[in-house]
């Protein structure tokens, strides 16, 4: 049973059809009710999917989003903490208003220590092993000009995991972060085309 925050598109949705082409039970989480069409099309495809519209930012929902899993399918063993933003506009610090920082920091970073932080608790209280995983960048480890936020929150993540892998791993909760490059998703869509040639040479791999 595995729950997946921004779930409605880009990684989250290729990650949700994933994990339910290998069986598991998925809870698509996300702002965007076109969860739902994700979700109804998994289920016509004969995959066991539910959709849970949440704003990741409020711990309420967050826990009322673990209820929802663990009452719709019985359990909980993975989390993949996906949901994000961008809300730096290319904008260096002095230019960067803050509520553009704070937006960013609750998305990318507060947000996902909640759900990490609740699911952990469920487990303990489970007395079960369970597996969190944590969406970094590639700007968990290094910067790049304009991106103050989302660089400041994805290098946060990248020492929480580490944090939370070491303090529960005698538990059999595993805690791991992927570190994805730019990837063609609509997180990019407002991006220049200028913008995307240059983000695809940065990319070895084009």
């Amino acid at each position: 049973v595995v729950i997946i925050t921004g779930g409605a598109s880009g990684i989250g949705a290729a990650t949700a059809e994933a994990f339910a082409k290998e069986k598991a039970k998925v809870v698509i989480a996300d702002l965007s009710d076109s969860g739902q069409e994700l979700s109804d099309q998994l289920n016509k495809a004969g995959h066991q999917t539910a959709f849970f519209r949440i704003d990741v930012t409020n711990r309420k929902q967050n826990q009322a989003l673990i209820d929802f899993t663990v009452d719709t399918f019985g359990d909980l063993d993975i989390v993949f903490a996906n949901a994000g933003i961008a809300t730096d506009g290319g904008r260096a610090a002095a230019d960067l208003p803050f509520e553009s920082w704070d937006l960013c920091i609750n998305v990318n970073l507060n947000a996902v220590f909640t759900l990490d932080k609740l699911a952990i608790e469920y487990w303990l209280a489970k007395d079960k092993a369970g597996v969190i995983v944590n969406c970094g960048s590639i700007h968990s480890w290094v910067g790049k000009a304009g991106i103050t936020g989302y660089a400041a929150s994805k290098g946060a993540i990248k020492l929480l995991t580490q944090t939370l892998a070491i303090d529960y791993a005698a538990k059999g909760i595993r805690v791991n972060a992927v570190s994805p490059g730019y990837i063609d998703t609509p997180l990019l869509k407002n991006a220049s085309q200028e913008m995307k040639d240059a983000l695809i040479k940065l990319h070895p791999i084009g």
